[in-house]
């Protein structure tokens, strides 16, 4: 801020004279190092994607290379956004950014931390590459990564034996087309799924606590920050919950998360979590010959006491942090609620009311707007449906 009668003016010597590590008019230091960075990770990225394992190393460390050895590139690029220069060299960060050949259409964004230092000659290197402060890590951060193509999925896992990430490979490639048969062929139809060693690896790679996820068997991400138009989904699943379903469980949450894959261009702030999880769950268990009170235990258990729900289930309802049992009764909801719709309007009918709610752009208004507009009718009139639905099915 200028102080009166120019007190703190200074004249374009005294600004060369204050900044002489600048030049006046010319390259600051900090440009020179940053370029001079920026030179060494692209270097790093070529060799990576060349496999050329002695040119990685001229970079710096090697610990990354044996572990992406497996990982199928299509592109693998660093972009420096700041250079913080230390008393033994400097650190970097930058956005990497990289696709998956065959399955990512856009990169994949991942906010990295570099450690650099001065070669005797003072050219800079790489000691270490991990990710930013409160950034999620990558699957390679965890170990080395082992890869799994399936005809229509890619199992990428760390510490799982190859012979278990083969059986998820078989449970994704069936999960894709029982998706398409539903919601239909405009999305990738392929499915990259994610097996980290255990629950905490889970944790590691959403950037959360491994407390959000106990009793999760899987989730889905958009790599690129969970919107609608996220180019990457990933299935991040939790072994540890995951290893104690039975083989039709297994099945229905691989083809549940596949199913947010595939309509997650449809999927904005607009659908509620009962119309996104509710229909994931209804293509999941379709075929599966299980009964409603079979999926949905304790919202039957609920109408048995005479308590059904009064309203369809609130976002808030599906915290992973919640009540457990209030959680699964808001899953359950959902179900029916989609399962009530199929039944009652056709399966076509249900698709386009997912389509048509997250097409509104807004969040308000959104559902009853689709609701008059696809099912001819109200929100009070579908609650009333739906809960009536709800004794029926489970009573």
């Amino acid at each position: 801020m200028a102080g009166r009668g120019g007190a703190w003016r200074i004249g374009a010597v005294g600004l060369c004279l204050l900044l002489p590590l600048t030049g006046c008019g010319g390259r600051t230091a900090a440009d020179s190092t940053r370029a001079e960075v920026q030179h060494v990770l692209d270097r790093r990225a070529a060799a990576l994607l060349g496999h050329d394992e002695a040119a990685y190393g001229a970079t710096g460390s090697r610990t990354e290379y044996p572990r992406l050895r497996a990982l199928p590139l299509a592109s693998w690029a660093y972009r420096v956004t700041g250079v913080h220069r230390t008393f033994s060299g400097a650190t970097a960060d930058a956005d990497l950014r990289y696709r998956v050949a065959g399955y990512d259409k856009a990169p994949v964004d991942a906010r990295r931390t570099l450690t650099l230092a001065r070669t005797a000659d003072g050219k800079w290197y790489v000691s270490a590459d991990r990710p930013a402060k409160e950034a999620g890590q990558q699957l390679w951060d965890q170990g080395t990564v082992t890869a799994v193509k399936g005809a229509r999925s890619l199992v990428l896992g760390t510490g799982r034996p190859t012979a278990e990430l083969r059986v998820f490979a078989r449970l994704a490639d069936r999960a894709v087309p029982a998706v398409s048969r539903e919601w239909g062929t405009d999305w990738s139809r392929r499915a990259v799924v994610l097996v980290p060693r255990s629950l905490a690896g889970m944790a590691g790679l959403l950037g959360s606590p491994a407390a959000n996820y106990r009793g999760i068997a899987a989730v889905t991400t958009g790599e690129a920050g969970g919107s609608g138009k996220a180019p990457a989904d990933r299935v991040v699943v939790n072994p540890e919950a995951y290893d104690g379903l039975g083989d039709v469980g297994k099945q229905v949450v691989l083809t549940h998360e596949t199913t947010h894959v595939a309509t997650r261009a449809h999927t904005t702030a607009a659908t509620p979590l009962w119309l996104s999880e509710g229909y994931a769950d209804w293509i999941g268990y379709l075929d599966t010959g299980r009964a409603p009170t079979e999926v949905a235990p304790e919202l039957a258990r609920a109408v048995r006491d005479g308590e059904v729900p009064d309203a369809l289930p609130a976002d808030r309802d599906f915290g992973f942090t919640g009540d457990p049992t209030e959680l699964a009764q808001a899953y359950e909801g959902g179900w029916l609620a989609c399962r009530m719709i199929a039944d009652h309007w056709g399966t076509a009918r249900l698709g386009a009311f997912y389509r048509a709610v997250g097409a509104h752009g807004k969040r308000t208004g959104a559902v009853e707007q689709a609701l008059k507009k696809v099912l001819g009718t109200t929100p009070k009139e579908f609650t009333a449906r739906w809960r009536e639905y709800v004794g029926t099915q489970l009573g």
